[in-house]
């Protein structure tokens, strides 16, 4: 996006939201923000079950706070479905989160996805993930992106 963004295009990008508004995603935003967060992980089930198209490369999404307000932009690098089992470090660690092993990792991820406000946000939808588990073979949604702009006012961050 070599041209500045106008409020007006950042209205009309999609919207990326980073775990649930509070300390998860003020923590990740933060790690977006200052570069230490440029991967992120999905369930391949949670696209299919919202009826979402899985990002492509050089996607552009609004990144929100946890006030809803756009705080980033974001660019798509790269994307790839594969089992959460085969999910390494290399990936881990851009996640930014500070994950030592790829076992931290994933059990952090596992108590996330499998979770009373996700459950809470399926039912809401009229989903059902009864008798739905994570293990070795679930697909997962592996993104990887860059910061394009800081939306933050000068001076705030």
């Amino acid at each position: 996006m070599p041209e500045p963004l106008s409020p007006a295009d950042i209205a009309a990008m999609p919207r990326s939201e980073f775990g649930f508004p509070g300390p998860l995603r003020d923590r990740l935003v933060a790690a977006i923000l200052d570069g230490a967060k440029t991967a992120t992980t999905g369930l391949l089930a949670d696209y299919t079950w919202d009826d979402e198209p899985l990002p492509e490369a050089g996607d552009h999404s609004a990144v929100l706070d946890s006030e809803d307000r756009p705080v980033a932009v974001i660019e798509v690098t790269e994307v790839r479905v594969v089992p959460l089992g085969e999910v390494d470090f290399a990936h881990v660690a851009d996640e930014g989160e500070g994950h030592a092993t790829v076992a931290q990792w994933r059990t952090e991820h596992e108590r996330f996805w499998n979770g009373a406000d996700l459950r809470r946000l399926r039912e809401e939808s009229g989903l059902s993930a009864d008798g739905f588990t994570v293990d070795d073979t679930t697909s997962v949604v592996l993104e990887r992106f860059r910061l394009v702009a800081d939306l933050r006012p000068l001076g705030s961050g």
